[in-house]
């Protein structure tokens, strides 16, 4: 099928574009952290645990109407990069994920919703400088070292395994990357809460980086599952011990131990946010040293 090159053109502006838009809900972001007051706490009841509360619409500080402002902008970029992804697989007539530079992108856009989501669960808006950030540089990354026009896949790529393995592990793992960043945050709050007396309680870090944890663990999972079932119809055999199969595994053996130390051992705080990351550093090695450095099978993947 030949490529539409209109509708790849298109692909690239709304890309560009969505990378602008964050860019920019970024700065308003951080306008937020900078200016907002601490966040405020309110008592759970009596003998219970203080818990964050959102001011009203009307007691909005002008910051904290910044911090919407880059909400809303998050909301749009991710619309765009949405409309990127969507216009990339039709000008191509294939899933929009057929090598780095589109996988790459996939794996950010579930970063952002993930990212979205959490903001309408957790009082969590002001911490989007530090999450949007590293999404940002990975989305740059993708757009200029990993860019790649829009063309028909490898031959070892037509097939439909290539829809349901590759989206549902990039999927995960751009989820993964959020509790890796607030893992990070939580660290630093749980050493010096007086020093960082604007982000979000401990608690509250501990608890999205776990919740987010386990929703995007199953799905890595079947990702892992359903890539050995690939590997198998592909070369003949269910693993192979490839560099990409064996990081993968190694990480999801230490999310797999963050949860089981949390459910039985009752590990929380410091030791727990070292084991997210752990798994969040293997992820970010499994997607740039083992793609790009290394050579196995899955190297064909637009390297």
């Amino acid at each position: 099928m030949p490529v539409d090159e209109t509708l790849a053109t298109y692909s690239d502006w709304l890309y560009r574009s969505a990378l602008g838009v964050y860019l920019f809900a970024v700065l308003l972001y951080a306008v937020e952290q900078a200016f907002a007051r601490a966040p405020r706490r309110a008592m759970a009841g009596a003998g219970g645990p203080d818990v964050l509360t959102d001011a009203p619409k009307s007691e909005l500080t002008k910051a904290e109407r910044i911090g919407r402002m880059g909400a809303a902008m998050t909301v749009l970029g991710a619309v765009l990069h949405l409309g990127s992804l969507v216009m990339r697989g039709l000008s191509a007539g294939r899933a929009p994920w057929g090598n780095m530079y589109e996988y790459m992108s996939l794996l950010c856009l579930a970063a952002v919703v993930t990212w979205i989501v959490l903001m309408a669960k957790f009082p969590i808006r002001r911490l989007g400088a530090f999450v949007l950030t590293p999404i940002l540089v990975l989305l740059f990354l993708g757009g200029t070292v990993l860019y790649a026009e829009s063309a028909p896949v490898q031959p070892a790529l037509r097939s439909y395994w290539l829809v349901i393995h590759v989206s549902v592990i990039s999927i995960s793992s751009g989820m993964l990357l959020i509790p890796g960043v607030t893992s990070i945050l939580y660290l630093l709050k749980d050493t010096n809460s007086e020093r960082f007396p604007k982000l979000p309680s401990a608690d509250v870090l501990d608890r999205m980086s776990y919740r987010t944890t386990v929703l995007a663990f199953p799905l890595f999972t079947a990702g892992i599952i359903l890539g050995a079932i690939w590997a198998e119809a592909a070369w003949g055999r269910f693993w192979g011990w490839d560099p990409k199969e064996t990081v993968a595994f190694v990480s999801w053996v230490v999310y797999a131990a963050y949860l089981h130390a949390r459910a039985t051992a009752g590990w929380r705080g410091r030791r727990a946010a070292w084991i997210n990351i752990a798994g969040f550093a293997l992820n970010v090695f499994n997607l740039f040293f083992i793609n790009l450095v290394t050579s196995g099978l899955h190297s064909y993947a637009g390297l």
